[in-house]
């Protein structure tokens, strides 16, 4: 999964929940989004970081429209239900999870939050998802978005 795809998930999730960042300037709604990853921290942050980028780079201010709320589990997948549960309870608009681990963790955590999963091994296998083309529920993926979507929220 590239960073570009995990910027563009976030966004396109991060839109939907709370609205583009000019509604945000313009309520003082500030967006946020919460990203689980089982991984490490130093492991995690290339991506995270280009998230981070890509959210700039579509307006938003970290701090002013969007909030973003990094939970990395340290490579101790016990941790993830605690890390996906404190994401719950800080209320995030939106949580990017990493991996099957991250997506578990979340999904049993939360009904109604919107879970972006950036990398599974199999989505509908796992039960993530009923299928790529129709998630259903609160998990879905930028895997299930059409190219030209993608090429158009890139430029």
């Amino acid at each position: 999964m590239t960073s570009r795809t995990i910027v563009l998930a976030g966004l396109l999730f991060t839109a939907a929940a709370t609205g583009t960042p000019v509604d945000a300037q313009q309520t003082t709604r500030v967006a946020k989004v919460g990203f689980l990853s089982a991984t490490t921290r130093a492991a995690i942050r290339p991506l995270f970081d280009a998230f981070r980028q890509g959210l700039r780079g579509r307006g938003y201010v970290e701090g002013k429209t969007v909030v973003v709320e990094l939970r990395a589990a340290e490579a101790r997948a016990e941790r993830l239900p605690e890390l996906a549960r404190e994401l719950v309870t800080l209320k995030m608009d939106v949580i990017v999870a990493t991996t099957d681990p991250a997506i578990a963790a979340a999904k049993r955590e939360t009904r109604t939050i919107p879970i972006v999963m950036t990398n599974s091994s199999d989505p509908t296998g796992t039960g993530f998802v009923t299928s790529l083309a129709r998630p259903g529920g609160n998990v879905g993926s930028a895997r299930s978005l059409p190219s030209s979507t993608a090429s158009a929220s890139s430029c």
